[in-house]
């Protein structure tokens, strides 16, 4: 066996090596996006269970003016105990039913003037709203995260490793956006 061999099997040997390296660097990068998209589920599941018990402290306000039904209640108190243990698909949909019952209670406040200008319900609706931005933020990021995943899944040579290691492509999180007419702008 001459030098050149030896030389040789070191530069495969090497070359193996790196090609190990660089695939379990691979690994470690979806394992560390599926982790970070795990962990922003659950701040949103966190948010999306304070918005639940925000609503429920509003019905609670506003049912001395508005009447609701008891199925609204019993809906409310469904939610928050589902939310936390909730997949992408559950959530959108307890987005959804929770941001239902908030118009509702919103109509009712703007019936009512008095309602509208009560503190504890001022109080309330900027609440709502902070973890509506809240819950906005950790959407972009858990999305942006699975955006990478999605796209790790698709490109060589991460698409090796995905189906080495049976990687899937996640779902994204989506919400029907509430549309809101636009202000008439008159100048």
């Amino acid at each position: 066996m001459g030098i050149e061999s030896i030389i040789m099997l070191v530069i495969i040997i090497v070359a193996l090596l790196l090609m190990i390296v660089y695939f379990i660097s691979i690994y470690n990068r979806f394992q560390t996006l599926k982790n970070g998209s795990l962990a922003t589920l659950g701040q949103i599941r966190v948010a999306l269970k304070k918005r639940l018990d925000m609503i429920s402290q509003l019905l609670d306000s506003v049912q001395s003016y508005a009447k609701f039904e008891k199925a609204t209640f019993e809906k409310i108190t469904e939610m928050r105990a589902n939310v936390l243990k909730a997949d992408t698909g559950t959530i959108a949909n307890i987005e959804a039913e929770s941001r239902k019952i908030l118009g509702n209670i919103l109509v009712s406040v703007e019936n009512y003037p008095d309602l509208k200008t009560s503190e504890p319900v001022k109080k309330l609706m900027d609440s709502v709203k902070d973890i509506e931005d809240e819950v906005a933020r950790h959407r972009y990021t858990y999305n942006n995260i699975i955006q990478e995943f999605n796209t790790m899944t698709d490109v060589v040579p991460s698409n090796i490793v995905a189906s080495l290691f049976r990687f899937m492509k996640r779902d994204y999180l989506e919400f029907e956006e509430q549309i809101t007419k636009r202000p008439d702008l008159k100048w």
